[in-house]
């Protein structure tokens, strides 16, 4: 492992911006969240054992870490410790920590998984999860009875953000006057929190919400249940649920780490860049809707899809509006879909008092996407 560690430190001062590893034997991947998730975690692991079993590959992991720098810096430092071959750091929140530790260990290649940052040794693999999550809101706009279409999610990383500001901005170009209630809650895994976020925007009139969420998605379905249509995303949620699921904005996260192995593999691997996987690859992001869904629907998501991939409709990630807050809380001007994700003593991390009603604000309009 010493002389594959010297190698590519040469390949790195040497051969520019590209290297070749033909005999990488191990990967390690960091995951702050569970493997059993359900959802964006679940994804990244599984990617983790396509790796193992395809490639005849060493893995190791370490998971359910506290979405902190100095824990997620401590996980990292002890996966790169081995020696492996790759490090992956699956999840946006990962950023911080992965240029720490990068740093330290400058003959180890490091991935993050729905990343924004880069360096020497260090480069990120996003699905645009904001494509897919675009023809969810144009979805909505198009399904909507009442008007008003809803947002979940737990923790404020760029993703998400972005994720968010996808389906908004897509909602508008399909129902321009339609509501949106839209909540960070502060955790992606508390069922129980959910099921209160779900009910909220329900009571806010929302007839069909779109929840980023890993382990607490669930409290979300049963909230939802009968009483409202739920978009999923990472997988497809309308297979396992199409009663409850009226689409899922998937964006397959198991993808960018093993296009990462195989980059790396192949000697087309580069440090200091942003690799973006998107709708022109369908078994990554794509829309999936269930089939009580009309037909003309379809057709117009489609249409969609392909102005899309053509660039004749720009994705517009940006939301400037107003956030619901559960009840107890100030509801709050939405963060540029850059910003980081908030500190653990935020007021979606705390647990809201009681009060007699939900908080609801009417966003500030954003433009459409527009053909450009």
């Amino acid at each position: 492992m010493t002389a594959l560690r010297l190698t590519l430190t040469a390949a790195l001062c040497l051969a520019g911006p590209a290297l070749a590893q033909d005999k990488i034997d191990s990967v390690s991947m960091l995951l702050p969240g569970k493997i059993d998730d359900g959802g964006f975690m679940q994804a990244g692991y599984s990617g983790l054992k396509r790796l193992e079993t395809t490639f005849q590959i060493r893995t190791d992991y370490i998971a359910d870490v506290p979405p902190q720098t100095d824990k997620l810096v401590e996980a990292l430092r002890k996966l790169a410790k081995a020696g492996p071959g790759l490090v992956i750091a699956h999840g946006g929140q990962n950023g911080e920590a992965a240029k720490i530790v990068a740093a330290e260990f400058p003959s180890i290649p490091f991935v993050v998984v729905q990343g924004n940052v880069t360096g020497p040794n260090l480069s990120s693999y996003e699905v645009l999860q904001e494509d897919s999550a675009f023809l969810a809101g144009a979805a909505a706009g198009l399904l909507t009875k009442t008007g008003t279409v809803g947002h979940i999610s737990g923790i404020r990383v760029p993703p998400g953000l972005k994720g968010r500001g996808g389906f908004y901005n897509g909602l508008m170009h399909t129902r321009p006057d339609a509501k949106f209630v839209t909540m960070f809650m502060g955790n992606q895994d508390d069922p129980a929190l959910a099921r209160r976020a779900a009910e909220a925007e329900m009571a806010a009139g929302a007839d069909i919400i779109f929840t980023m969420l890993n382990a607490g998605r669930q409290g979300a379905t049963e909230a939802m249940n009968g009483k409202a249509r739920q978009i999923g995303n990472v997988i497809d949620w309308t297979q396992k649920d199409p009663k409850v699921f009226v689409g899922s904005a998937v964006a397959d996260a198991s993808i960018p780490s093993l296009e990462a192995f195989q980059d790396l593999r192949m000697g087309v691997w580069k440090p200091g860049v942003i690799r973006h996987i998107g709708l022109e690859n369908p078994q990554a992001v794509s829309l999936a809707l269930a089939p009580d869904v009309p037909q003309d629907v379809r057709q117009k998501v489609d249409a969609l899809r392909q102005q899309i991939i053509s660039g004749a409709v720009k994705v517009s990630t940006e939301y400037s509006g107003e956030e619901m807050s559960l009840p107890g809380t100030e509801a709050k001007t939405a963060p540029a879909a850059t910003g980081m994700q908030a500190p653990a003593t935020s007021p979606e991390a705390a647990a809201p008092a009681a009060s007699t009603g939900p908080v609801v604000s009417e966003p500030a309009p954003v433009a459409p996407a527009t053909p450009g």
